[in-house]
């Protein structure tokens, strides 16, 4: 069950990072996560409310809250990443993130057997490669990397810090807070942001449908996760929920048009071989 409940949150967050990126083309990046995280937190809201789930707050929240504070930095940070350096190098580098809740994982004392750890090995090489970095391409400046290893390590921490605060079992409750955080750490760039520069509020507005779905989808994906990671090992939870670049590239490849390299293809095809081998472990 854990590794089901994983595997269907990396396809989630594939489906939004698609998303998200493709109606980021049309307007600014803050704009996209300030909307999209609002849109689910506001459902979220809703859900926590109709199901009386407000009562169940207590002093793990706290971890919430942390995870919203550094989600949206990270997702800002991840999106400079792409717009500034290669995209087959920066996607490849942003899933080394998933090294943070592996070593939490080791930290609280889980060892992983020896065809886990095989199967974490291969998955994590093809995950790399899925990004399709090429050969002779555009040179990684300094600040292209520390944006993608900062928004790597960032993501990380938002798997773990989430994981952690759900471990009460008031997980909607916990997707709540991180998203309202989120949204209100957000709104307060987008305020600074727009004295500045126009945000594109009004384009927004008409991508809101789009940006709720965004939103929803990836708040799914994370609890999917931390119910995967309470279920099961965290380390193998974190590496099957990362095998969500497998599903972008997929998807931009059937809707997009856009041509898989072969190493991407190699790495698709090792993601899989090891996710049946942690299956099988």
């Amino acid at each position: 069950m854990s590794a089901a409940l994983a595997l269907l949150a990396g396809l989630l967050w594939g489906v939004a990072d698609y998303g998200g990126g493709a109606i980021t083309r049309r307007m600014p990046a803050l704009t996209v996560v300030v909307l999209s995280q609002s849109a689910a937190a506001a459902v979220l809201a809703a859900a926590v409310t109709a199901t009386g789930g407000w009562s169940g707050a207590g002093p793990a929240l706290w971890y919430a809250v942390a995870a919203g504070v550094i989600g949206p930095f990270a997702l800002l940070a991840f999106y400079r990443a792409l717009a500034l350096g290669p995209m087959g190098v920066v996607s490849p580098l942003a899933t080394a993130g998933v090294l943070v809740p592996i070593g939490v994982g080791l930290f609280l004392g889980e060892r992983p057997g020896a065809v886990q750890g095989l199967g974490i090995a291969v998955a994590v090489a093809g995950i790399a490669l899925a990004g399709g970095p090429r050969r002779g391409g555009t040179a990684v400046s300094r600040q292209v990397l520390l944006l993608t290893l900062g928004a790597a390590f960032a993501f990380g921490a938002v798997l773990a810090l989430i994981a952690h605060a759900g471990a009460g079992g008031a997980l909607l409750l916990t997707l709540c807070v991180q998203r309202l955080t989120n949204a209100a750490v957000g709104a307060g760039m987008l305020a600074a942001a727009a004295r500045r520069r126009p945000v594109g509020l009004r384009a927004g507005a008409r991508s809101l449908p789009a940006l709720t779905a965004v939103g929803v989808a990836d708040v799914a994906a994370n609890g999917l996760y931390a119910a995967a990671s309470h279920l099961g090992s965290v380390a193998v939870a974190a590496v099957l929920a990362s095998l969500y670049p497998v599903v972008t590239a997929l998807m931009a490849r059937g809707l997009l048009k856009e041509r898989l390299l072969r190493v991407q293809v190699v790495g698709a095809g090792l993601a899989v071989a090891g996710t049946l081998i942690l299956a099988a472990g």
